[in-house]
């Protein structure tokens, strides 16, 4: 790696929590000067502008949780198991090396779904991207006859999904973590009862 690219990954991991704690909007330059101890020249000297810091923050947040996932659903050996990582991840999420400020995707979506066309399409993908990887556990568990086919993949996938971000949302606004706990309660019995 050379000395530049080392230092836009240092710009990127140092202004990466910022980002996904104070949104778009709320970050200034003075912060990412602060978090990284660079010039304002040295930041705008690897990147064009505060957009492609904040692209690139989204990217290293979202590239943190699905490790955290994909790690944590290896350790599973059923397709039932590898889903209740989800609700298990998303509960204890202060148990993992999870982004600061919570799901990027569910901050990023909030904040810039009528602001910030290039992230809220990485939101979107993020979102298709999840959507996905339940769809094929789901299909992959029917195929090894884990799960019934009488599943509709997509519905329950979309569900899972929202129910996710529903209470991360929810737990965030009102400071309960309680109803994050029960929704992934909620969650998990979906999962259970996929059999």
């Amino acid at each position: 790696m050379t000395k530049s690219e080392q230092t836009k990954a240092f710009i990127i991991e140092k202004a990466a929590p910022i980002f996904n704690k104070k949104g778009y909007a709320g970050t200034s330059l003075n912060d990412m000067i602060a978090a990284t101890g660079l010039t304002k020249g040295s930041i705008y000297g690897n990147f064009a502008n505060k957009d492609e810091v904040a692209l690139a923050a989204f990217d290293l947040n979202l590239a943190k949780v699905n490790s955290i996932i994909r790690s944590e659903m290896e350790k599973q050996q059923t397709y039932k198991g590898k889903l209740l990582v989800y609700p298990e991840v998303y509960e204890n999420f202060s148990r993992y090396s999870f982004p600061q400020g919570g799901c990027p995707v569910l901050n990023t979506a909030t904040e810039c779904d009528d602001t910030h066309p290039a992230l809220k399409q990485k939101a979107h993908d993020a979102i298709l991207s999840w959507r996905k990887s339940i769809i094929s556990l789901i299909q992959k568990g029917i195929a090894a006859k884990e799960f019934t086919g009488k599943i509709e993949p997509e519905q329950f996938a979309i569900t899972v999904i929202a129910m996710i971000e529903g209470a991360s949302m929810i737990a965030n606004l009102t400071g309960k973590t309680a109803y994050r706990k029960t929704i992934m309660n909620s969650v998990r019995k979906m999962i259970n009862e996929l059999d």
